[in-house]
């Protein structure tokens, strides 16, 4: 894993979870696959292998470009922007 550019950016310490799930997910009466944090604010969403893929969603609409896995035991994160993990 590396460093990318949009680290440096992110707020320390990182962000409180706004909730336990997805909530475009309960709002569409969906079922997420996996979460994700958003590493900015604190949203969370499905991941890509959900059906609504809110987590790219999020990235989309606010250019919030690093998100980290919200699932037990995992710590890895990912920048949008740079397509990898970082």
């Amino acid at each position: 894993m590396s460093e990318c550019v949009h680290i440096a950016d992110l707020p320390r310490p990182e962000p409180a979870p706004r909730g336990d799930t997805c909530p475009a997910c309960l709002a569409v009466g969906s079922h997420p696959v996996q979460l994700r944090l958003c590493l900015v604010c604190g949203q969370i969403g499905c991941c890509d292998s959900s059906p609504y893929r809110h987590a790219t969603g999020h990235f989309e609409e606010t250019g919030h470009a690093v998100m980290r896995s919200f699932e037990p035991g995992e710590s890895w994160r990912w920048c949008y922007v740079d397509g990898s993990i970082v």
